[in-house]
């Protein structure tokens, strides 16, 4: 890509010295650098020479601004002509070169479309330039001030950000470092862009600061045969889902005896045991899944295989068996008015984790009250809406979200959740059709009302709001 911020950041960090040209259509300018600075620039722009500069500084009167040309001589620089004439002071001389040369840098950001040549030099005379400002300040004030340009979305959509150097993560916006905690090298820039709900001219300006400043770089998608393309999408497709299946099962261990952690029946024999044994083992086994997951999904996973593990030398043990089975089977009977009752407390839990954002232990308990109570509206919305909150249980909140619609036909909160779900994954005509059904229910329900006025607009509110409407509405006194 044709583009400043491109170059700079090849001379910042390859450490040249020398000069870029730019050209476009009329406009010439010449940049020089040496040691990570720009000491120099030249530029024919009218608004950009010196004199222009000094005016809209205040340091040149209108009176002598009017009559610049006048003071030009043959061979002489205007700025130490303006100081010999005492038109200006040396220190005004050299705010306005500093200024002058930070505009005519920070303005070349605009243009995609124009021609560069860099000419690498040996040595540049560094008494000659009073004035250098730093290349990475250029580049975070260029980036943040020029207006989005479609050229970058193009540069960087079907490349594989991955995180690099953290030299300059402090001179990120709050805003700009939680995008780059989301890069974690394995996903194109697009599909981030879809499940992360930020405004897209937010993320593809931060997205190239990134990159010129070497906070992350980036690989460009692999050409490779359509089949062997195809095959590589199914396992990965294959991979996420165990995944998302072994971390839901790590979720409910808690709630399940060893009998429903194989599958098996408490008269199963011993090749069945063994068989659901290592039917489990090549599904769950840790060395299946990637070395460079989070540690914290590695434990999971540890765990879960741990547990299976155990539960296999338990049941397949007779001695072992029996006095498991004694443990489990003398335990007291809960009836249904228990078990109904435990389901609230647990689901009173997840609410209250729910709202202090601790999406991943509310969910453990949220499981555990749909499986003891699976006629609950609420139970199921609440569920959706925390599994929404965790990136790998999309499909799941999307089931959820349905099956909270079916119990609770007259109720407009699962088509809210689900149009939010929606517009969250950038499914803009499907999330429109769920608020206008939660319309049909309630015509005066706020969220879909607002949703509604703004999806045309294509507005995001971003990570934290995606999903923050009240739950379950008022209740009927």
């Amino acid at each position: 890509m044709e583009h400043i911020g491109y170059y700079l950041k090849e001379i910042f960090f390859c450490k040249k010295k020398g000069r870029l040209t730019f050209r476009y259509e009329n406009v010439q300018k010449y940049l020089f650098f040496q040691d990570g600075f720009v000491v120099f620039a030249k530029t024919n722009c009218p608004q950009e020479l010196l004199g222009e500069v000094l005016f809209r500084l205040g340091k040149l009167s209108d009176e002598n601004h009017s009559k610049i040309d006048d003071y030009i001589e043959p061979k002489k620089n205007i700025g130490e002509l303006l100081v010999e004439k005492r038109l200006i002071t040396t220190d005004d001389l050299h705010e306005g070169l500093t200024y002058q040369m930070r505009e005519i840098v920070l303005n070349t950001f605009s243009h995609f479309d124009g021609e560069f040549k860099f000419q690498e030099m040996d040595e540049l005379a560094e008494q000659e330039f009073g004035s250098k400002i730093s290349i990475p300040v250029l580049i975070e004030d260029g980036i943040r001030r020029m207006k989005y340009d479609p050229h970058l979305k193009r540069f960087m959509e079907k490349k594989t950000p991955f995180p690099k150097s953290k030299d300059f993560f402090y001179r990120l916006t709050e805003e700009e470092k939680d995008i780059l905690k989301i890069i974690e090298g394995k996903t194109e820039s697009e599909a981030i862009l879809q499940s992360s709900g930020i405004n897209p001219e937010l993320f593809w300006k931060s997205l190239y600061l990134f990159y010129c400043l070497d906070l992350v770089d980036v690989e460009a998608e692999e050409k490779v045969p359509e089949q062997e393309k195809e095959k590589k999408e199914r396992d990965s497709e294959d991979s996420y889902k165990r995944i998302e299946e072994v971390l839901r099962l790590s979720f409910n261990l808690s709630s399940m005896n060893y009998y429903q952690i194989l599958n098996v029946s408490e008269t199963s024999s011993h090749s069945e045991i063994k068989k659901a044994y290592f039917q489990l083992a090549r599904r769950y086994h840790p060395d299946l899944y990637g070395r460079d997951l989070p540690s914290d999904i590695k434990e999971k996973i540890e765990d879960v295989f741990d547990k299976i593990t155990k539960a296999y030398h338990i049941l397949i043990d007779e001695e072992k068996k029996h006095d498991y089975d004694a443990k489990v089977y003398s335990a007291p009977k809960e009836d249904r008015r228990d078990l109904s009752k435990r389901a609230e407390v647990r689901f009173r839990q997840g609410k209250t984790l729910y709202d202090q954002g601790k999406y991943e232990e509310a969910l453990a308990l949220l499981e555990e009250a749909v499986r003891l109570k699976t006629d609950k509206a609420n139970y199921f919305l609440l569920l959706a809406m925390t599994e929404s909150k965790i990136p790998l249980f999309t499909k799941k909140a999307e089931e959820n979200f349905l099956k909270a619609i079916e119990l609770g036909q007259w109720s407009p909160d699962g088509y809210v959740g689900l149009g939010l779900l929606y517009k969250k994954e950038g499914l803009f005509v499907k999330a429109g059709k769920q608020f206008k059904r939660a319309l049909n229910i309630d015509p005066e329900n706020k969220v879909a009302l607002k949703e509604l006025g703004l999806e045309q607009k294509n507005v995001k509110k971003g990570l934290k709001g995606i999903l923050s409407f009240k739950l379950f509405g008022k209740k009927k006194k």
